[in-house]
């Protein structure tokens, strides 16, 4: 037999060689270079205007007091006291306010992402009269400035005998508009022909919410924990308000001991802001991606 081999065919007015190169890569216009330069030092220096805080931060709570504040600014301490970060255990109760603020935003955290979920499933999933105007009524709430109400609502408080107690903070704050709006985002997402086929089957509403719509909506939950796990954590106004009681007081509370009539302890200040901080940048850096895919499906961005 004859062996035919085939070989390949030259391409009229192509370079030599173009022929094996799927594609001509066409060179980037040097004004779409000085575009991106100039983009990439913006963000560059718009990190670094936001990083310096924090910065400063950090070296202030291993400096004395008194070089804190010193008139130029000095950025490094002339000794660096390490045992800073031990001695503000002893001089106050940091154990106790972290307590409670871990307590505070773990129970916090849970009940909005559960309730807010689960709000957010009957408004996407479930039809009935009403739901778009009851679904609006409730997400305007958010336009409405807590502060325009945060005091009918503590004599609200007060009337029931909670002021003053664990549950003023929890309840206020577990049930907010803001997780049902992101979650309802979401679901809006999931085809309605998964839990018509689960109705179906004969499947309840909270069957579908649990065995189908949940497990698929892990992102935007770790993104909605996130943020809410921040803001409670975070909360000063709240705790000032309603919680008079110094055993339960949060860390950011707590703070505002180290400032006197006359005096400030702006080391320890800067020591317990750190170690406020460090919590919150665990979590984001542990959760980081869900919270970036979950706020990319929610349809939140920008």
């Amino acid at each position: 037999m004859t062996s035919v081999t085939s070989s390949p065919v030259a391409v009229k007015g192509a370079p030599s060689g173009s022929a094996d190169i799927p594609f001509n890569k066409q060179p980037s216009s040097p004004l779409k270079i000085v575009g991106t330069v100039v983009g990439y030092v913006v963000m560059i220096a718009l990190a670094i205007f936001m990083v310096i805080p924090f910065v400063w931060m950090f070296l202030s709570a291993v400096k004395p007091n008194n070089e804190v504040y010193m008139v130029p600014i000095q950025w490094f301490p002339s000794v660096w006291h390490w045992e800073n970060y031990v001695s503000i255990w002893t001089k106050a109760d940091m154990g106790l306010w972290t307590g409670n603020t871990v307590f505070f935003a773990i129970c916090v955290t849970f009940l909005q992402v559960f309730t807010g979920s689960f709000a957010a499933y009957g408004f996407a999933k479930i039809k009935f009269r009403g739901r778009n105007a009851l679904f609006l009524t409730y997400i305007a709430t958010m336009a409405v400035p807590w502060q325009s109400y945060m005091v009918p609502q503590y004599k609200m408080l007060a009337a029931l005998g909670i002021a003053n107690t664990r549950w003023s903070i929890i309840l206020l704050q577990a049930f907010g508009a803001f997780g049902v709006f992101m979650m309802k985002q979401f679901y809006d997402t999931i085809p309605d022909e998964l839990s018509e086929a689960a109705r179906l089957d004969g499947l309840s509403e909270w069957g579908i919410y649990s065995r189908i719509v949940l497990p698929l909506s892990g992102p935007s939950i770790a993104a909605l924990a996130i943020i809410t796990f921040t803001n409670t954590w975070n909360d000063y106004m709240g705790p000032l308000i309603y919680l008079r009681d110094n055993k339960l007081w949060t860390i950011q509370l707590g703070l505002k001991t180290f400032i006197g009539q006359y005096s400030a302890d702006y080391a320890m200040i800067m020591t317990g802001s750190v170690l406020s901080v460090l919590p919150i940048l665990i979590v984001f850096l542990i959760g980081q991606k869900q919270f970036v895919e979950g706020i990319a499906t929610s349809g939140m961005k920008g």
